[in-house]
């Protein structure tokens, strides 16, 4: 069931869009070699706190998990990139780190993820990271009215193509709002033209995430953390976005879009 959304709702969406933006930039300028996964599971939980947000992650406990989650932040180290669980790790100097996170403020969800390099970077996670940032740079882009789901789809996919990597496609963007997730959800391939049509007040998180080698996964023991099968590394890229008359808004973008 899709719900669209009304102005004054997607502009609450913004203002937790907006809080999660200023969080990951703030876990962003701390994650550096030496920094402990636990201190930013614990930096999280007092911006969360501070803010009088309220975390969507605590005590989840969908059909794939081994749950409930008792973290606020999934962090994701090198071939690990969903579901992350903080736990006590070091971070060292090439790491690559992907952080995703989902809070409500005043009953409305937002979701986004961004993947870095802390310290040094080698030139194949830097091209990974951005083969994520520019499909969702482009699948953002495709999500205008009167286009299809398939349309944000086929982006993303282009982009891996155009990348040579390969695409998983268990899991993807989704439907939110009221809730983490709802309908519909957004594969990160697929074919142009085909699927539900875009209205405006239809909001979505899309999350283009590739792994270097392959797009078969494996589950850590935690029952949580998502691994490249084959051991490549890996990269992730998400914003929560609300189909508009016109261009798509980017609600967890750095800047504010309302006032």
């Amino acid at each position: 069931m899709l719900e669209l959304k009304t102005s004054p709702e997607i502009a609450a969406m913004d203002v937790t869009g907006s809080f999660i933006a200023e969080l990951l930039d703030d876990l962003t300028d701390r994650a550096r070699p030496g920094v402990n996964l636990l201190d930013l599971e614990q930096r999280a939980r007092d911006l969360i706190d501070e803010r009088g947000a309220v975390s969507c992650y605590w005590d989840y406990a969908p059909s794939f998990g081994r749950g409930p989650f008792r973290n606020v932040i999934c962090l994701s180290v090198n071939d690990a990139v969903l579901h992350g669980l903080p736990h006590d790790y070091v971070l060292r100097d090439g790491d690559l780190l992907s952080m995703d996170i989902a809070v409500s403020i005043d009953g409305w969800v937002a979701d986004s993820a961004r993947s870095l390099i802390v310290g040094a970077e080698r030139p194949e996670d830097r091209r990974l990271v951005e083969a994520t940032e520019v499909a969702l740079a482009e699948g953002i882009a495709a999500a205008l009215p009167g286009n299809h789901l398939g349309d944000i789809s086929a982006a993303i996919g282009a982009v891996a193509a155009e990348y040579g990597y390969p695409v998983n496609t268990a899991f993807g963007g989704h439907g939110l709002g009221r809730t983490m997730h709802e309908d519909p959800h957004v594969s990160n391939t697929g074919r142009p033209g085909r699927g539900l049509v875009l209205r405006p007040g239809l909001t979505l998180a899309l999350e283009p995430w590739f792994a270097a080698g392959t797009d078969k996964i494996v589950y850590d023991p935690d029952g949580w953390t998502i691994r490249s099968a084959d051991g490549s590394r890996t990269a992730h890229s998400e914003h929560t976005i609300a189909i508009t008359e016109d261009a798509p808004l980017v609600l967890t973008r750095r800047e504010r879009v309302t006032e």
